[in-house]
């Protein structure tokens, strides 16, 4: 046996690389390795003769295999010293700088609109997403047979059969959270309602979830005319122009009364919309004065107070503003979308999380 623990420990020690030594362990272990092959001829032994060979061979084996392990980590330890040798990296200098976070389009924007309304002396308001029949259509003098309430333009919350609570839908509008903070609240009441809304359509300019923000002033003496100072101010301040001019259109709303669409002169060059000049008209937003059904059903006296309310598509402003020209890509797009439109990783605080442009 010593002839043999001698060839195989020479070999593994001569071993320049993990091959070789696989060679090596295979011409010693391997099926028909030559240690493996003594092995096999005990059986053919006396018994007396197994008592001599068996442990020989067995501890020859345990050798052998201990030799093969301890020389594999010297090859792994030779190797990685020799990277060690040829590679380095100075720890001392400094990281590079990468900006992962990016504020959305839909954030950014809501964030521009809070603090324009703010500094007009609104506050902010919320409430549920998900409301009742009652405050989403009939607190707003919305009727029975109107379209708004079929079940093709409004999501309905799934009910049992035996189930004796209102309806509750979806809100389709900010709208219910007016109401909601005039029954909380009172008069006089100077609001803005931003959040997410949703109607059963989907479009370029349409998606079954979007965002709106609407605004609410009660007072004892506020017109159409305060109406239009506050939105000219804000149009003026949010798509950065000196001067814009405002057209208003009868049209009809059922919680206002009157009501009037909204639109601004603006201009198309080669495709750029340009705002406040020009001889066209773009439609932006709706309006009017509350409805007297709707101050009663927020528990304001129609005899006393009177107000105004307006509403406009968070996302629809957006496209304008920042030139995006599909909806719904607000919903599947990626950082490089958000960079191409102008919104760069956040480096400022702001309400939504903590970070903004």
């Amino acid at each position: 046996m010593d002839d043999l623990r001698i060839k195989y420990i020479t070999a593994i020690s001569e071993a320049k690389d993990e091959n070789s030594l696989e060679d090596v362990r295979l011409a010693a272990l391997g099926k028909k390795g030559e240690v493996s092959l003594r092995m096999r001829e005990l059986g053919k032994m006396t018994p007396e003769e197994r008592k001599v060979a068996g442990p020989t061979l067995n501890a020859l084996k345990d050798e052998l295999n201990s030799a093969l392990n301890a020389k594999k980590t010297a090859l792994a330890d030779a190797v990685l010293n020799a990277r060690l040798e040829t590679e380095w990296l100075d720890v001392t200098l400094p990281s590079r700088s990468k900006n992962n976070g990016s504020i959305h389009p839909i954030s950014q924007v809501t964030e521009e609109v809070i603090a324009i309304f703010a500094d007009m002396g609104f506050s902010v308001a919320e409430g549920p997403r998900i409301e009742t029949d009652w405050y989403n259509f009939d607190a707003l003098n919305i009727p029975g047979h109107h379209p708004a309430r079929a079940e093709m333009d409004t999501f309905y919350m799934k009910r049992k059969l035996d189930d004796e609570r209102p309806p509750h839908v979806l809100r389709t509008h900010t709208s219910p959270v007016q109401v909601r903070t005039m029954e909380k609240s009172g008069a006089p009441i100077r609001v803005i309602c931003p959040g997410g809304v949703y109607r059963a359509d989907y479009d370029q300019t349409h998606t079954p979830m979007f965002h709106q923000v609407e605004g609410l002033a009660i007072d004892k003496d506020l017109s159409m005319a305060n109406l239009k100072w506050v939105l000219e101010q804000f149009v003026k301040i949010f798509f950065s122009v000196d001067d814009v001019e405002l057209r208003f259109r009868a049209s009809h709303f059922p919680f206002t009364e009157p009501s009037a669409e909204v639109d601004i002169r603006c201009s198309w060059n080669d495709g750029q919309l340009k705002i406040g000049e020009g001889n066209d008209w773009l439609e932006i937003l709706g309006s009017g004065m509350v409805h007297p059904k709707v101050l009663s059903a927020g528990g304001i006296d129609p005899n006393i107070w009177q107000g105004f309310a307006f509403g406009m598509g968070i996302d629809r402003i957006a496209m304008l503003k920042y030139g995006i020209p599909d909806l719904r890509s607000f919903f599947d797009s990626d950082l490089r979308w958000l960079r191409h439109y102008g919104f760069a990783s956040l480096d400022q605080p702001n309400l939504h999380a903590g970070l903004s442009r």
